[in-house]
């Protein structure tokens, strides 16, 4: 079921990192996320490696230009003063989407890393287009794509305005009940 969810779908992947940008080292976490949403059926090129600060700000722009569906950013998410990816979204999405960002250090939280609290990624909405800012590590960008997975397909099909499915039972898809003809 997983792979159906990115079918039709163009995603991007952007780094966060000042020195994967300036070659110190290789990107670690943008081709563990390219490679789960081509494993979800999503159409997407190799990661943008930008540094940090307006340099990303710039690129996301650019990217939120070309109206993907989805754009999950790695990296730049925490306390030190570059880590400014958040800061950089925030006046780019439209509406937030807490409780996805929420779920993703919860999820960190509940595996026995404590410093998962620390990351100050956001998810919103920027036009059509959700965002997601996952932390840098691998292992963080590996727990929230696995609390992502569930969500995602539902979440983009509901962006564009497609409603709820619903069963004969007056339940759907989303676990919370259907109100009935009686408006209850």
């Amino acid at each position: 079921m997983s792979e159906d969810i990115g079918a039709g779908r163009r995603a991007v992947v952007v780094t966060v990192s000042t020195r994967a940008a300036a070659g110190v080292y290789a990107d670690r976490s943008g081709p563990v996320i390219v490679e789960r949403l081509r494993g979800w059926g999503f159409h997407v090129g190799s990661p943008v490696v930008v540094p940090d600060g307006d340099e990303f700000g710039m690129a996301l722009r650019e990217v939120l230009a070309s109206e993907p569906d989805l754009v999950l950013t790695t990296g730049g998410t925490g306390l030190t003063p570059t880590d400014v990816t958040p800061e950089q979204t925030a006046p780019l999405v439209d509406r937030l989407v807490p409780g996805v960002a929420e779920a993703i250090r919860a999820a960190g939280v509940a595996k026995g890393v404590p410093t998962a609290m620390l990351s100050r990624g956001l998810v919103g909405l920027a036009g059509r287009t959700l965002v997601a800012n996952l932390p840098g590590s691998r292992g963080g960008v590996t727990d929230a794509l696995d609390v992502l997975e569930p969500v995602l397909g539902h979440a983009l099909d509901q962006i564009p305005g497609s409603d709820h499915p619903s069963d004969d039972t007056g339940d759907d898809s989303s676990g919370y009940p259907s109100s009935d003809s009686s408006g209850r």
